[in-house]
This record gives C-alpha cells, sequence and structure tokens, in this order.
C-alpha cells in the first residue's frame, strides 16, 4: 500500500526544506511538533511536542534512510510509544522529495511499506492532506491553518 500526494508550493525548495525541518517550521506544519535528529544516515529521529504524554510526547519516531538537502528526505516511521503498545513492529517509510517548477517547488511525499492490518493507515490517509496544505500555506503565507482542533 503506497499513499502519494503531490502539491505545488510558491516557494524555493529552501523555503519548503525549512519548513520541514526547521524548528519554526515543523512547530508549525506538525502540530507543535519540532523533528529531533541529526540528520546523518542511519541517525535516530522523533517528531516531539505536546500530547497524550505532555509537551515532549513522541508522536513518530524512526531513522534517517537518506537526507539530501534542499532534495530529499527518507526514513522509516513508527508511532509514539503512547499510540500503540506494538509501536516498533509498525513500521512504515515516508519519502519527501522537492523538485523546482518554473519559480515553485514541487512537492512529492510518499508513505508506503504499510505491514498489513497497520492501525494508522485509515488516519494517515487523511492526516497527510493536513500536512501538505499546512507546508504550501506555511511557506507561500508564514501563517499556519487553523482546523479547529
Amino acid at each position: 500500500m503506497e499513499l502519494k500526494y503531490v502539491t505545488y508550493i510558491d516557494g524555493t525548495p529552501e523555503q519548503v526544506w525549512n519548513a520541514l525541518v526547521s524548528p519554526e517550521g515543523t512547530k508549525a506544519i506538525f502540530y507543535g511538533s519540532v523533528l529531533q535528529s541529526t540528520f546523518k544516515v542511519g541517525a535516530p529521529y522523533a517528531y516531539v511536542g505536546p500530547g497524550n504524554d505532555g509537551d515532549e510526547t513522541v508522536h513518530v519516531y524512526g531513522n534517517i534512510l537518506a537526507f539530501e538537502p534542499y532534495r530529499l528526505m527518507s526514513y522509516t516511521e513508527h508511532p509514539g510509544p503512547s499510540y500503540a503498545e506494538n509501536h516498533a513492529e509498525l513500521e512504515t517509510r515516508v519519502t519527501a522529495t522537492l523538485e523546482t517548477v518554473g519559480k515553485c517547488t514541487k512537492l512529492t511525499l510518499v508513505n508506503d511499506q504499510w505491514p498489513e492490518n497497520h492501525p494508522s493507515y485509515e488516519r494517515t490517509k487523511e492526516s497527510w492532506h493536513f500536512i501538505m496544505s499546512s507546508i504550501k500555506t506555511y511557506v507561500e503565507t508564514g501563517k499556519t491553518l487553523d482546523f479547529g482542533w
């Protein structure tokens, strides 16, 4: 199973990249979470922010598979420990690719390698739409979207 999302953003690859990895960007687009990692291939990462376990909730975590600034980031992804007892077994892969198209940036996000009966598949299928919209709005306007949650 593969979830694939493509959006065109009125911004440079550098601006989109910064939204994806900088603390300011990730807080804006990933529900107040910060991406913590050295970003070296094989290194661990975690999106940490307010949630079930307080301000330091690990929402998702995994390992960096590829990291080419302004072009490509790929990582394994597990739900945080407070989301599933068997979180270590629930691994998928996320790959974000940036391409310049005219004067904008094409962001392609693929979330694949889903194990059968993954309990977060349906929810994730919907939540990537919110995140992709948030990335586009943040890069283009500097504002975040308010989904009323």
